[in-house]
């Protein structure tokens, strides 16, 4: 296994209601493949307080949606801009985009290695 060019790996924390937005518009610039989970936590944007059964409960995990991609490095620029315009309502959480590097990706059914693999 030969190292390969440079990759990197966006972890998205989106609003569940831009994943469509998003994903489309990912794709609309050729980036086809990416991992969708379920995800809780909290930043700026704090929990919130539900009343179930009467009893007021302090909710300190948000749900959101974590979108993993892993790209040419060329493409990063182009992605993050197309998240930034897709993801964005104004409000506090919006989510987060983390960059990552990434040594190298196989795939597992043909043992194909770099961009080959994505």
């Amino acid at each position: 296994m030969q190292k390969e060019e440079s990759l990197k790996k966006l972890q998205v924390i989106l609003r569940l209601e831009t994943v469509d937005r998003v994903k489309e518009a990912l794709s609309s610039i050729g980036i086809g493949g990416a991992t969708l989970m379920e995800v809780r936590g909290f930043g700026r944007q704090r929990g919130h307080t539900e009343i179930y059964r009467s009893q007021r409960m302090e909710v300190d995990f948000r749900s959101k949606m974590m979108l993993e991609i892993v790209m040419e490095e060329e493409k990063v620029d182009a992605a993050i801009k197309i998240i930034l315009e897709n993801a964005r309502t104004g409000s506090v959480g919006d989510g987060k985009i983390f960059i990552l590097p990434v040594d190298n990706v196989i795939r597992i059914r043909t043992g194909e290695c770099g961009k080959d693999a994505l």
